[in-house]
C-alpha cells in the first residue's frame, strides 16, 4: 500500500512517541516531523498544535489538518490557513476526563475553602470557617457543554451540586439547568458561584470573562479557567478581585503562554496558576483516532470530529 505522508508539527518533545504509536497502528503511515518535511507536495495530512503562520499553505496537495488537542483556534489563527481543506478536532477519551479532573479537582478545593485552611496551616491557626454550604447549597456554573463540560458535570453531580450550564445554543444535560445565548448569560453568571470556563475560543466568545462578567457574578464567586486564555480579559480580571468582588481564580491557560515572569498572575495571592497542563494529549489513546481519521481519508470516506469553519469548532 502507498504510504500515506503526515506532517507533524508540535511545540512539544513528543514527536518520538507519536512516531512509535503510529507506527504500532498502520505502519503505511510516514511520519515527517516538520520542518524537515521533504517534498511539499507528497505531503497529504498534517497534525499539528499551534502551527507556524503560513506554513500549511507551503503543502499543495494537503487533504486534511488534525488538531493535536479538542480546541481548533491555533489552527484558524492563521491567516493563510489553506482554504476547503478539512480541520478535524481531538475528541479522545483520555484527553476530555483529564480536563474533567482538574476542574473538578479546583470546584471541589474551592466549595471546601482549602486554599484558606492551606494558609492556616502556614499560621498555625487552629480555626474552622462557620457556614461552609453542603454541596447542595453550593450552585456551581459550567460555561460550555461540550464533550468536557458535560462530563464535568457527570463528575460533579454525586457531590449534589445546584449545577447550570450555559451554551450558545439549547442543551440537555441530565441534572443540568440549561442557559444558552445571549439572553441567558447574565441569568447564568449571577447564579454560579464557581465558574468553569470550558468554552471553545472563536470570535464570539474572546474575551466573554470581562468586567461585565465578573460584575454579573455573585459576590465572592470563583473563576476556574481551562479552556483558553483568550477568554479572559487579564486586567478585568485582576481588578475584580482586588476590588474582592470575586475571592479567586485558577487559570490554566493564559493569553501570553508561558506566562511572562512579571505577569501579577505570578504572584496575585487570589490566583492560582498552572502552566497549560489540565488535560495534556496521551498518543497512546489519542493515536486511535488519529489512524482511523486517516484510514477514512485514505477510503475517501466521511472523517470525524470535522469542525465548521464558520463557527470556528
Amino acid at each position: 500500500m502507498t504510504p500515506l505522508r503526515l506532517l507533524f508539527h508540535s511545540n512539544a518533545d513528543s514527536k518520538d512517541d507519536w512516531r512509535r504509536r503510529l507506527a504500532a497502528l498502520d505502519p503505511t503511515i510516514e511520519l515527517r516531523v516538520w520542518p524537515e518535511a521533504g517534498e511539499p507536495a507528497e505531503i497529504d495530512a498534517a497534525l499539528v498544535w499551534k502551527p507556524p503562520a503560513g506554513m500549511l499553505a507551503t503543502f499543495p496537495n494537503l487533504k486534511l489538518v488534525l488538531s493535536l488537542g479538542m480546541g481548533v483556534d491555533h489552527i484558524f489563527a492563521d491567516p493563510e490557513l489553506p482554504q476547503g481543506v478539512p480541520i478535524a478536532r481531538l475528541v479522545d477519551r483520555d484527553l476530555i476526563n483529564r480536563m474533567s479532573e482538574y476542574c473538578a479537582l479546583a470546584v471541589l478545593r474551592y466549595h471546601r475553602n482549602a486554599d484558606t485552611y492551606d494558609a492556616h496551616q502556614r499560621q498555625r491557626k487552629w480555626k474552622a470557617l462557620p457556614g461552609e454550604p453542603a454541596g447542595k447549597d453550593r450552585r456551581v456554573g459550567i460555561l460550555g457543554l461540550g464533550e468536557i463540560g458535560r462530563d464535568l458535570a457527570s463528575k460533579l453531580a454525586p457531590f449534589g451540586f445546584a449545577l447550570a450550564g450555559w451554551s450558545r445554543t439549547a442543551k440537555r444535560v441530565p441534572g443540568v439547568e440549561s442557559f444558552y445565548g445571549a439572553a441567558g448569560l447574565a441569568p447564568f453568571l449571577a447564579r454560579s458561584e464557581i465558574l468553569v470556563c470550558l468554552l471553545p475560543l472563536t470570535r464570539e466568545t474572546r474575551g466573554i470573562l470581562d468586567a461585565r462578567a465578573f460584575a454579573a457574578l455573585p459576590k465572592g464567586a470563583v473563576v476556574v479557567n481551562a479552556a483558553r486564555g483568550g477568554h479572559v480579559v487579564d486586567a478585568d480580571l485582576l481588578a475584580a478581585l482586588d476590588s474582592g468582588h470575586l475571592a479567586a481564580a485558577q487559570l490554566d491557560v493564559f493569553n501570553q503562554e508561558p506566562l511572562p515572569p512579571e505577569h501579577p498572575f505570578w504572584t496575585h495571592p487570589k490566583v492560582r496558576v498552572t502552566p497549560h497542563n489540565a488535560g495534556i494529549t496521551d498518543p497512546n489513546s489519542a493515536a486511535h483516532q488519529i489512524v482511523e481519521n486517516l484510514r477514512r481519508l485514505r477510503r475517501g470516506e466521511a472523517l470525524l470530529n470535522i469542525v465548521d469553519p464558520a463557527r470556528g469548532y
